[in-house]
């Protein structure tokens, strides 16, 4: 038995062929095939493999299996197993024709493994065992190229040189590449030729001509990639680039303007902005940032900075101006970028200039003087009026309006319209030795326009002021000093200036000179001692001596004052100190301080004392006004803030609230009451009930008030605290009011007042209806 592979003549090549051996067994056929590069023999089944094409309409026949047991008689029967059997691809179980159901697609699957069999019918065995091959899809050129990454954008500097490296860009083919040239793809350039190129195979783009981003800042360049090479038939695909060039600095700053013109006021301060120029540059971002300055400018009156933010140019005021010195000013500036490369200076070799006249506005401006400061001495001790110094202030203008000044806030001195400062007051130069005046001037013309300057007078010195001792002493001399002994050195103060140092005389006056128990050295540094003149002083009978020291100063007349020393006798210690004198005085001294202050202290408690006294006897004056608020029955206390009108006054406030009857009240001693108060009760009555009990309980409060020496006046006593202790009516709840309904009488609700109007009817009605 022999089975064989029959191929079919459509596919246009053989792939085996068959060569029967003239001898053996008979099931056995000799199939040579191009497997590798060696040829291979399998027993009953043969082994192989289709090429079927893609894309072939359905139904197209691939080859036969045969076996050489079959004779024909239809009793063998083929079966087909593996990928895509049933659903690709079917078999003739009669014939062991194989045929495609659907089209294949090589990109989908390229490959497919079956396995065959043939069967007895008859026996239902098979014949031989199952053998295996597969079917290839053979690929033809149904793909386009397809470009992968999308849109395509590229960054490259402006003016780049040729074959500057752009962008690559890839494109892929889905065919088979070892098939032929159906994925060889090549690259060319459908649009952007002028500036771009791409290399055919690897499709980089490269700058074929130097660019300019201020002519044209991007490029779209078109790329079309063709399959097999680009031979006829070929499929191709495309893709857009968008190019964008960056910007270089290739551009310097120019103005736009060869002239400006400003104007400034001569009042304005320094550092005033008085306006802006402004230079263009093509470049963009950091490449045009700009810096103004000034080229010529010999006043150095004027300073440009430059706004970051808008690059302008801000011309600022460096110097103030003066209209009357100079009315215009003639400035050149320039402008250059801030970032320059080396290799670009040769676009920037010239800056731009452009010429500034700016122009001074005149203003009113206030007088000037013509010295910033004045200083001006004068003697202490001269009279009113003497003259002090002129001041002189002019109207810089060119109306030259007349100047009037004023001093601020001086009693000392006055100044006249002409300038000239005097003397209003006597100056000493001992209370004050130097005066700061502010002396203003004003235009008569525009008062609003005014100025000031100080003025500083000096009040020179004159010998008016004897020297004085510079402090208080206390001397003191022992019982036992003996002749010749110093007890003081005393000095000297002058509060007179003078050029040279004060030099200070001491002698005693002549009467102590003669008759003086002590004497006096003038030690010639403006010191002197005090000696004694003889020994042995008495405390009991001379405790106390006085002398007579002439002080005279070296000034100009020379003055002399006369200056008296105390000089107490002591007891000394046994080592001849009079500390101990002192110490005893200072005790004394402390112990007169110590009385006074327990003094002031006892003064101070007595006051208190006093104080608290009279607090104390105030509260207890005070009495309660109603002293029934303690006995057993409750009040309403009814208070009226308004005044009375006196006694006959009845409309100030309701005294129906206190209307009651029937009041139980424990009996007080009935006070004997004058008169007048009866009187007065009397009239009160008139608008109030007629019970006894709130009679008696009216006359009593008024009673207490005549008495009481702290109430208010009568006419403004309205305070009511009597409501009694029940009421005959008793209770208006109806509970356990069913016993005593029939009993009860409802007239009396007619005497209480218009509040209980309606009950009255209410309960009357009842009444005389159940009657």
């Amino acid at each position: 038995m022999h089975l064989c592979w029959l191929l079919p003549c459509v596919l246009g090549f053989p792939l085996l062929w068959t060569d029967l051996a003239a001898a053996g067994d008979s099931s056995t056929e000799m199939i040579k095939q191009p497997v590798g590069s060696h040829w291979r023999v399998k027993r009953g089944w043969v082994w192989n493999q289709f090429f079927v094409p893609e894309e072939v309409n359905a139904s197209l026949h691939i080859g036969r299996l045969r076996s050489d047991l079959d004779n024909g008689n239809n009793s063998f029967q083929y079966k087909l197993w593996g990928d895509g059997a049933g659903s690709l691809f079917t078999i003739d179980n009669r014939t062991g024709d194989i045929y495609t159901i659907q089209k294949l697609d090589r990109e989908e699957r390229s490959l497919y493994t079956l396995r065959a069999q043939v069967i007895d019918t008859s026996t239902g065995r098979a014949v031989e065992p199952e053998s295996e091959f597969v079917i290839r899809v053979s690929d033809i050129n149904d793909n386009e190229p397809k470009f992968l990454d999308e849109p395509y954008e590229a960054i490259v500097p402006e003016m780049s040189p040729e074959g500057t490296f752009v962008i690559q860009v890839t494109a892929s083919d889905d065919d088979d590449p070892t098939s032929g040239n159906n994925a060889r793809l090549l690259y060319s350039l459908l649009q952007g030729q002028a500036y771009f190129s791409v290399e055919p195979t690897t499709g980089v783009i490269r700058i074929s001509s130097k660019t300019d981003r201020e002519l044209q800042d991007e490029y779209w360049v078109i790329i079309q990639a063709k399959d097999m090479i680009g031979q006829p038939g070929a499929l191709s695909g495309t893709t857009s680039v968008l190019i964008k060039l960056s910007d270089i600095n290739d551009n310097k700053p120019i103005f736009k303007e060869s002239f400006y013109r400003l104007t400034v006021s001569e009042s304005a301060p320094t550092g005033t902005s008085i306006g802006k120029i402004m230079a263009y540059d093509n470049d963009i971002g950091e490449n045009a940032e700009m810096n103004y300055s000034i080229e010529e400018d010999d006043s150095k009156t004027f300073d440009i900075i430059t706004d970051d933010e808008t690059q302008e140019g801000i011309v600022i005021l460096k110097k103030k101006v003066d209209f009357e010195h100079q009315s215009y000013y003639g400035i050149r500036a320039k402008v250059r970028n801030r970032h320059v490369d080396e290799e670009l200076l040769i676009h920037h070799a010239d800056a731009s200039t452009t010429f500034i006249k700016v122009q001074v506005e005149d203003d009113d401006e206030p007088p000037v003087f013509l010295l910033p400061t004045y200083i001006f001495e004068i003697l202490e001790g001269n009279p009113l009026g003497a003259f002090v110094g002129t001041v002189s202030a002019t109207d810089p203008d060119q109306r030259k309006s007349p100047v009037r000044y004023s001093i601020t806030r001086s009693k000392e001195f006055t100044i006249s319209d002409n300038g000239t400062i005097i003397v209003t007051s006597p100056l000493d130069r001992e209370v004050n030795a130097w005066y700061n005046l502010s002396v203003t001037a004003t235009e008569r013309y525009n008062i609003q326009q005014i100025s000031s300057v100080p003025v500083y007078v000096q009040v020179l010195n004159v010998n008016d002021h004897a020297p004085e001792f510079s402090e208080y002493y206390e001397t003191y001399v022992c019982e036992n000093a003996a002749s010749g002994q110093v007890i003081q050195t005393i000095s000297a103060v002058d509060r007179d200036e003078s050029i040279e140092d004060h030099h200070f005389y001491f002698i005693l006056s002549a009467e102590d000179t003669n008759n003086s128990s002590f004497t006096i050295r003038d030690n010639q540094d403006n010191t002197a001692t005090i000696s004694t003149n003889r020994s042995g002083f008495s405390l009991q009978e001379e405790p106390v001596f006085s002398i007579t020291i002439l002080i005279a100063d070296n000034g100009t007349p020379s003055l002399t004052s006369t200056n008296t020393l105390t000089i107490y006798v002591c007891d000394c210690d046994d080592r001849g100190s009079t500390q101990t004198c002192g110490d005893r005085k200072l005790m004394l001294f402390l112990g007169l301080r110590v009385e006074v202050i327990i003094a002031i202290m006892v003064f101070i408690m007595v006051i208190c004392g006093f104080i608290f006294l009279m607090l104390a006897l105030r509260q207890q004056r005070k009495q309660p006004l109603f002293p029934e608020k303690g006995e057993d029955f409750g009040e309403n206390i009814f208070r009226y803030d308004d005044e009375g009108g006196g006694e006959e006054d009845t409309e100030a406030f309701d005294i129906a609230a206190l209307r009651s009857t029937a009041v139980m009240r424990a009996g007080k001693a009935r006070r004997t009451t004058s008169a007048e108060i009866r009187s007065l009760y009397r009239q009160s009555l008139q608008v109030g009930p007629d019970s006894a009990l709130f009679r008696k309980f009216i006359l009593e409060k008024l009673e207490e008030a005549n008495n009481d020496p702290g109430a208010p006046p009568f006419d403004s006593l309205q305070t009511y605290a009597f409501e009694g202790l029940g009421s005959s009516a008793g209770s208006l709840s109806s509970l356990g009011s069913a016993d005593t309904d029939q009993d009860e009488n409802f007239d009396y609700l007619n005497e209480l007042g218009p509040r209980f109007k309606r009950l009255a009817c209410m309960f009357g009605s009842a009444v005389q209806s159940n009657n």
